[in-house]
C-alpha cells in the first residue's frame, strides 16, 4: 500500500490517470475503502494495565501498523480522486467519508493527544492539569512512526481541498470536513497541519 500510494502520486503528477480502465479505477478504490475502514477507528494509545511492556509495545507497533496501512490506501484513493480528467464514477460517497471519517479520528485520537499534552488523557486519573502546565510538562521527543502518519495526514488534508474543487460533495460531508479543517488552529505543535487545513477552509468557503 506504501508503493501504491507514492505510484499514485506519480502518476497524479503525470496526469496519465485517466488512461485506466475505469471499471479497474473503481474496483481499486472499492479495495482500497476496505483497507480504510481496516484502520479506522483503531485507538493507538491503548494502555494495557495487564500487558508487560513488551507486549503492549508489540500491540501498539501492530496497531500502528494498520493504522500507517489505512493511511496509505486513504492517500492512494484521494490521488486517484484528484488526478485530472477523471470520470465521474471514481468519486463514490463511501470511499471519500471512509477517507474524512479515518482522518477525524486519528487527528483528535492519535495525533493531537502526541503533539499537544492538553489534548491527552492521564490514564491514571488523578488532577487536571492547567493548560500551560500540562504543554510545559510535555517532551517534544516523536516516534518515527507518528512522525510518518503526521506527515501522511497533512497530504490526506491537502488533498482533500483539491477534491472540494473537483467534486461537489454532500451537506453533511462538508459539515464533518468544515469542523476538521478548523481544529487544528487549536492544537499547538502543528503548524505544517494548519497550512494545509487553511487551504481546506479555503476550499470549503469558496465551495
Amino acid at each position: 500500500l506504501s508503493e501504491l500510494g507514492s505510484e499514485s502520486a506519480k502518476i497524479k503528477a503525470m496526469g496519465i490517470m485517466d488512461k485506466l480502465s475505469t471499471d479497474k479505477t473503481v474496483k481499486v478504490l472499492n479495495i482500497l475503502e476496505k483497507n480504510i475502514q481496516d484502520g479506522s477507528k483503531l485507538s493507538t494509545l491503548l494502555n494495557h494495565n495487564n500487558d508487560t511492556e513488551d507486549e503492549e509495545r508489540l500491540w501498539r507497533d501492530l496497531i500502528m501498523e494498520r493504522v500507517t496501512k489505512s493511511a496509505d490506501a486513504c492517500l492512494t484513493a484521494i490521488n486517484i480522486m484528484t488526478s485530472p480528467n477523471m470520470p465521474k464514477a471514481v468519486y463514490i460517497e463511501d470511499v471519500i467519508e471512509r477517507v474524512i471519517q479515518y482522518t477525524k479520528f486519528h487527528l483528535q485520537n492519535t495525533l493531537y493527544p502526541q503533539y499537544d499534552p492538553v489534548y491527552r488523557v492521564d490514564p491514571h486519573g488523578g488532577g487536571v492539569l492547567s493548560s500551560k502546565a500540562k504543554r510545559a510538562k510535555c517532551s517534544t521527543h516523536k516516534q518515527r512512526v507518528i512522525v510518518m502518519l503526521y506527515n501522511k495526514v497533512c497530504d490526506i488534508v491537502s488533498s482533500l481541498s483539491e477534491l472540494l474543487e473537483i467534486q461537489l460533495l454532500t451537506d453533511t460531508t462538508i459539515l464533518q470536513v468544515s469542523s476538521m479543517g478548523i481544529t487544528p488552529f487549536f492544537v499547538e505543535n502543528v503548524s505544517e497541519l494548519q497550512l494545509c487545513a487553511i487551504k481546506l477552509v479555503t476550499a470549503v468557503s469558496t465551495s
